[in-house]
């Protein structure tokens, strides 16, 4: 473990980078990043928030999850630019393809961030600060938009390393620097500690990550529970977590995604699954095949995961029947935290599509639901996936009654 090196790779503010660098690709003569710009969603929904914003807003004292009506007090001149997320995974992907030179074992931990697993490529490419200079320069050189590289013995001192001053830089945080760089630091600026829980550290008179690391471990879960266990380790620069390079089951087909930021919305989270289920359908039945055991994973963004699968009575591939099958699994296992990514999957494979006989099962409409869903195909094929959609998520949860079904730790 202590011979372990993990680099974290951070965009520099991604979403506004990606679309300057777009747009300049695309032949504009303006770099938004130098003038009063954010990326913002619709100021007339309640979307309408700073999801990021240039340095010159930054020094007006535009931040970040403001309204766009509150930046505009703060920036009058402010211009807002649209999210675009097809833009985004496009910049995330060329990013990504270029680091797999160097491992594949790498974590897209979000869609602007990703966690290498160096140990053993250091026979290949050399002592680590170096390659880490050099990412950092080809990336602006290839791509033009920057990264900060943090460089440590664990996932966490390495995001630590990364969050540390910036743009377009590269740091390192060794277990022999834990105290001298990260625990003057406040408690707020430790990985997986928000407003809520710094706020009660700063009442217990827990003011920096030095602070925390040194109070005793018992007293802290006493009080926050297992959460208490994970701040003391944190602040002491432990974690074991593996870097997990997304390895898929030959047997099983899966669609999984990072998300663009924390999603705790629930209709949010449900077109995400619905988006992931189409994805896994289409190849399911491109293969003529049909499966009986569905998987849900979970991502949360302190780099804890869930997970569940169940196995069902019939072999199924439409769409509509994934779908319900994941909400009933999301529904048991999310215990309504922010998620960072979300995979669906499906396994248990045939070419026979099974159905048990009861006075429950209506053979001739599962042959119906069956040659609908292959006009859906072909339609989506010749027009996207867009054009034909799922009957509204409420709908559906009323059919499934949703409610009824228990989380695990119930």
């Amino acid at each position: 473990m202590n011979n372990r090196i993990i680099l974290h790779i951070d965009v520099n503010n991604a979403f506004l980078s990606w679309t300057a660098v777009d747009m300049l690709k695309n032949g504009s003569q303006v770099d938004i990043r130098k003038r009063y710009a954010i990326i913002g969603g619709d100021e007339t929904q309640r979307r309408g928030i700073v999801l990021a914003k240039s340095n010159p807003c930054k020094q007006k004292g535009v931040v970040t999850a403001e309204t766009i009506r509150d930046a505009r007090r703060k920036c009058p001149y402010l211009e807002v630019y649209k999210p675009n997320f097809t833009i985004y995974r496009h910049y995330s992907n060329l990013m990504y393809h270029y680091l797999l030179q160097y491992t594949d074992k790498i974590e897209r931990y979000s869609i602007d961030e990703c966690f290498l697993d160096y140990t053993s490529s250091q026979k290949l490419f050399g002592d680590p600060i170096k390659i880490a200079y050099k990412i950092k320069d080809d990336i602006y050189k290839k791509f033009g938009f920057t990264v900060n590289v943090g460089i440590g013995k664990n996932k966490l001192c390495a995001k630590m390393a990364s969050d540390f001053s910036k743009p377009n830089k590269v740091h390192t945080l060794f277990p022999e620097e834990i105290k001298t760089k990260m625990w003057p630091l406040d408690v707020s600026e430790l990985f997986m500690i928000g407003k809520s829980t710094s706020k009660k550290l700063h009442e217990l008179n827990i003011h920096t990550i030095g602070e925390l690391a040194q109070t005793n471990q018992e007293e802290l879960i006493k009080r926050f529970k297992s959460n208490g266990k994970l701040m003391w380790e944190y602040a002491n620069g432990i974690d074991y977590s593996e870097v997990e390079d997304g390895y898929v089951n030959p047997k099983s087909i899966s669609s999984s995604t990072v998300l663009p930021y924390n999603y705790s919305d629930i209709n949010e989270i449900h077109k995400v699954i619905k988006d992931l289920v189409i994805d896994t359908g289409k190849r399911l039945r491109k293969n003529n095949q049909y499966a009986n055991v569905i998987h849900v994973s979970i991502k949360y963004s302190n780099f804890t995961k869930t997970s569940k699968q169940v196995k069902l009575d019939n072999n199924i591939n439409t769409d509509e029947e994934i779908y319900i099958e994941s909400l009933k699994i999301f529904n048991k296992i999310w215990n309504e935290e922010p998620i960072r990514s979300i995979a669906i999957g499906v396994s248990g494979l045939s070419t026979t599509n099974n159905v048990q006989l009861s006075i429950f099962n209506q053979t001739q409409n599962k042959e119906n639901n069956d040659h609908l869903q292959k006009t859906i195909d072909t339609i989506r094929d010749k027009y996207g996936n867009n054009l034909i959609t799922y009957a509204n998520v409420t709908h559906l949860n009323d059919r499934i009654n949703l409610k009824g079904y228990k989380k695990d730790n119930e």
